[in-house]
């Protein structure tokens, strides 16, 4: 197989008459409309696959920015109140001197999300323009989004915590913000508009060119 995907010579799944649950992976007949392991709607396709990526992706970059502009964090410390949003929390870090954990912070809660946009954007536009160029490259990026997806809920994680162990009455508390439920909703709907692509179609370009 060549480096573009090509797949010449090769036969699809599809075109042996065969389909896949993606929940069990039983293969079956692809006139089947049930999985017969786990009973799951069989589907060769996801014909509304990019529909709702773009409808989740979309929701995700919404809620994503009031997650940066709202504070995370609400203090409240023998009668002091003090927040502070995900970038403001990493340059207080700094200040610090907490380099290794402003770094996590600043990774977890700015550079991957982002990051999962870009990618997701990227996958869904080269489907829509049936590029056949660096198709496996392509597959294990969504592995890769697929993989991390989780892992953005750190921040979320630690305010959590963080909330439930401090609750000193009016000595000390700490309470999330409104961009610790935004924040939370982003990771949701871009982890849903990851599993709604159906990767599939990345590897259908290269058949109807053939």
């Amino acid at each position: 197989m060549g480096r573009t995907g090509h797949s010449a010579g090769l036969t699809t799944a599809r075109e042996a008459g065969l389909v896949a649950c993606r929940r069990c992976g039983q293969v079956e007949v692809i006139s089947a409309p049930h999985c017969q392991r786990c009973g799951s709607a069989l589907q060769s396709r996801d014909e509304r696959s990019l529909q709702k990526v773009w409808a989740w992706l979309i929701a995700g970059m919404i809620v994503y920015i009031p997650a940066n502009l709202y504070p995370m964090l609400i203090t409240r410390s023998l009668g002091h109140t003090s927040d502070s949003t995900i970038f403001g929390g990493v340059v207080e870090l700094v200040e610090l001197g907490s380099y290794d954990i402003a770094f996590v912070v600043f990774f977890a809660s700015v550079v991957i999300p982002i990051g999962k946009f870009i990618a997701i954007i990227y996958l869904a536009i080269s489907v829509q323009r049936r590029s056949i160029l660096n198709m496996h490259q392509r597959h294990k990026l969504y592995e890769v989004i697929e993989f991390i997806g989780r892992w953005s809920m750190i921040d979320v994680f630690v305010v959590a915590i963080l909330s439930a162990l401090v609750q000193l009455d009016s000595i000390a508390t700490i309470n999330p913000g409104i961009a610790a439920v935004s924040f939370a909703l982003s990771v949701l709907f871009t982890m849903l508009a990851a599993q709604s692509f159906d990767p599939r179609l990345i590897w259908d370009a290269s058949r109807n060119t053939e």
